[in-house]
């Protein structure tokens, strides 16, 4: 009886060693094709914080700048101050207005007070005078007092002061500039309010939810920050479309054949993140949403 040759089991183990090559490059393939294809993950992500534009409430030279670039600032922190003289001789006036109508209406106080006591020793008409002009006191002295109140305010806001704890950042105020009312001299970027936004197509939003995990990782480092969808965009602008001069609708004539995914912005809240990782808004990010086995395709 002859032993079976060799030479099948090696052609056999031959076919084997394919198929599960073949097996394997069909599954990386897939897998790749879902990664990069079904599964919601963008390399399109930015780094954002709250800013806070600093803008006096009042005008006037600046004669004191108490911050520098770049430095951490706590809420209540004094940020700078304008020439307070001006405000200062405001509010002495409406100080001393406030005075003279007080005197004004306790002297209106005691002419009806006497009038009314002379009784028909005093004509009627003369009595409602008094009663007129004591009004007119009150509602002089009221009128004082606000505009106290405002000079006050004014002078008060002469000081500006850090709203939030944050960061100063791109400072260029110096001491002699000139400021205006409303317009913002410095930003303040709020230290507790970073999150990432992350750009996905369209075509992937079907597989985001609110409160899905979410990793991140910042260009040029390895380290994971951990979060969650927090919310997702319901609005993008139109390219296509405008108003025209009459209020009509302009629709672009031109149909590009080729249809790139719009690109629909995401929230991620930040849960954690190493101790040693630095966020500076505006850092690019891969932004990857972590799918439960019932999440996917």
């Amino acid at each position: 009886m002859k032993l079976p040759t060799s030479r099948p089991l090696a052609a056999f183990a031959r076919f084997l060693l394919t198929m599960l090559v073949l097996a394997l490059a069909i599954w990386a393939g897939w897998m790749l094709w879902m990664h990069y294809e079904v599964e919601p993950w963008t390399r399109d992500g930015r780094v954002k914080a709250n800013v806070v534009q600093v803008a006096p409430d009042v005008s006037g030279l600046v004669m004191n700048v108490a911050v520098h670039d770049n430095q951490d600032v706590k809420a209540g922190e004094l940020l700078f101050e304008i020439d307070r003289a001006r405000y200062q001789l405001a509010y002495d006036q409406a100080q001393a207005v406030v005075r003279a109508d007080i005197a004004a209406q306790d002297q209106a106080l005691r002419d009806v007070k006497r009038n009314r006591s002379l009784g028909k020793l005093v004509a009627a008409e003369t009595l409602e005078q008094s009663r007129m002009h004591l009004q007119q006191a009150q509602a002089a002295l009221a009128q004082a007092k606000v505009q106290l109140a405002s000079a006050e305010l004014n002078l008060t806001r002469s000081r500006v002061y850090a709203v939030t704890d944050g960061r100063i950042t791109n400072l260029s105020l110096r001491v002699g500039d000139y400021v205006t009312v409303g317009k913002p001299v410095l930003a303040l970027i709020d230290s507790a309010s970073f999150y990432v936004e992350g750009y996905f197509e369209e075509g992937k939003l079907g597989n985001i939810h609110l409160n899905d995990p979410a990793a991140v990782t910042l260009m040029g480092s390895s380290a994971i920050i951990r979060g969650h969808v927090q919310s997702i965009a319901l609005g993008i602008a139109d390219r296509d479309r405008s108003i025209g001069s009459d209020l009509l609708p302009n629709v672009n004539p031109v149909f590009n054949w080729i249809r790139l995914a719009q690109r629909v912005p995401v929230r991620i809240a930040i849960d954690k993140k190493d101790a040693q990782t630095t966020l500076v808004a505006g850092q690019t990010a891969t932004v990857s949403i972590e799918q439960s086995d019932t999440d996917r395709p």
